[in-house]
């Protein structure tokens, strides 16, 4: 199989192409940056959100993953323009799928249900009432614009709905904002960590989990037993901030000192995923619980801190 991802150079790209490149596929990466931790994967150094994809630059593939976005939702408050070049970046790979009738995997997020303070979220409680975002607006502005390319032009796609996803590959410290990697960062460095609402509660996802259960829905999505689908895939249940500093601070061997400011602008409260629907059509299973996937991350985090850029 030939797959081309875009935002290849991010940690899920990363994980996903080098997986597939294990199992003998072929792959073409395409993003705005060089990758950073590994040499193996081709990628095309192009910016979605000024212009369409470069089809002559590659050969046809079997399918989209179209990972590519600007993901920092603080960061869509204070430059909400960021956001709508995750809808022109879309765009551009629709009309790039439409064109050329290849079906389309597609990586939204939790911030598409809002805060609403719910047990757990299933797939049809998502409202563009309810986004909390510029981000979250994108993401469900884009989910939309992809079932009208279905209704339209017999799109063929599957939309999984991710939540905080961390593990291998998430220590870009250039780009250092997602909540994990920065706490065990800055843990190792024994200095102060800030949480943003120390009891939000939110489902983080083991990348592991997070690549099994989009490989299972690209293998389904491109073998035609599954269509026009849209998935939460996460871990399945909630831990609070609190928590999972605590499990980092308890595999670093250290005391943690935690600063405790209020939510920011933009952020949710709670989010946990209802995974029904992946069990029932992707067999989806999570095998790696909070406990044991922050001790792998401190691990991986620790083993690689003095060269960034090495293949891991």
């Amino acid at each position: 199989m030939h797959l081309l991802i875009t935002g290849s150079s991010g940690q899920i790209g990363t994980n996903l192409a080098l997986r597939y490149l294990a199992l003998g596929h072929t792959v073409i990466g395409v993003d705005v940056r060089q990758n950073l931790w590994s040499t193996r994967i081709p990628t095309l150094i192009h910016d979605l959100a000024l212009s369409p994809l470069p089809d002559a630059s590659f050969t046809r593939p079997d399918v989209v993953v179209h990972l590519a976005a600007h993901a920092k939702v603080h960061q869509s408050v204070e430059q909400p323009a960021r956001a709508h070049e995750n809808i022109v970046m879309t765009h551009h790979v629709l009309e790039y799928c439409r064109n050329a009738n290849i079906p389309l995997i597609y990586s939204s997020s939790r911030e598409v249900y809002g805060d609403t303070l719910r047990t757990t979220t299933c797939e049809t409680d998502a409202d563009f009432l309810t986004a909390a975002s510029p981000y979250a607006a994108s993401k469900i502005a884009c989910e939309a614009a992809i079932y009208a390319y279905s209704r339209c032009y017999r799109l063929r796609y599957i939309v999984f709905r991710l939540s905080n996803v961390y593990g291998r590959y998430d220590n870009d410290a250039a780009r250092m904002e997602r909540v994990i990697p920065l706490v065990i960062d800055r843990l190792r460095n024994g200095e102060p960590i800030t949480l943003y609402g120390s009891d939000k509660v939110l489902d983080f996802t083991h990348i592991d989990d997070c690549i099994d259960g989009l490989m299972q829905g690209i293998d389904r999505l491109t073998g035609g037993s599954l269509n026009h689908e849209t998935i939460n895939l996460a871990a399945g249940c909630g831990h609070s901030l609190a928590e999972m500093a605590a499990l980092a601070a308890a595999s670093l061997g250290v005391n943690p000192t935690i600063l405790q400011e209020p939510i920011r602008v933009g952020e949710i409260t709670r989010y946990v995923a209802n995974i029904d629907k992946a069990r029932a059509l992707l067999s989806f299973s999570p095998r790696v619980q909070l406990p044991e996937g922050i001790a792998r991350a401190v691990q991986w985090n620790t083993s690689c801190s003095s060269d960034p850029r090495a293949d891991h």
